[in-house]
């Protein structure tokens, strides 16, 4: 099953972030995203061609994200957006990033 058919499931904490070799293979799945702050990190640029487009961008990431009910940092400004996967409770990766760069990778086309 492709990461874009799967769901978030919740993550409650209490289990260990996912070791680095996993965040290395999952990477392949991802294109466009690194991983950053020795692998507890999954980050990505998008550029877009004015403030709006960016916007609406970040609207729809949050939307994704309201609905899957795993939540991202997103910084964006004039044509651009950064996007920040990572899960808070567990202070590193989970599949559940990866589900979600995936998804978010769907929505720019």
């Amino acid at each position: 099953m492709s990461l874009t058919e799967k769901t978030c499931v919740p993550c409650q904490g209490g289990i260990p972030a996912m070791p680095r070799a996993e965040a290395e293979r999952l990477l392949s799945e991802v294109p466009g995203w690194t991983l950053t702050h020795l692998a507890t990190r999954l980050e990505r640029d998008f550029t877009f061609p004015d403030f709006a487009a960016a916007l609406a961008f970040v609207d729809s990431v949050g939307a994704l994200a309201e609905e899957e009910g795993h939540h991202p940092d997103v910084c964006f400004g004039w044509g651009k957006a950064h996007v920040v996967w990572y899960t808070h409770k567990i202070g590193g990766l989970h599949e559940n990033d990866f589900i979600m760069a995936a998804k978010v990778n769907a929505l720019t086309g």
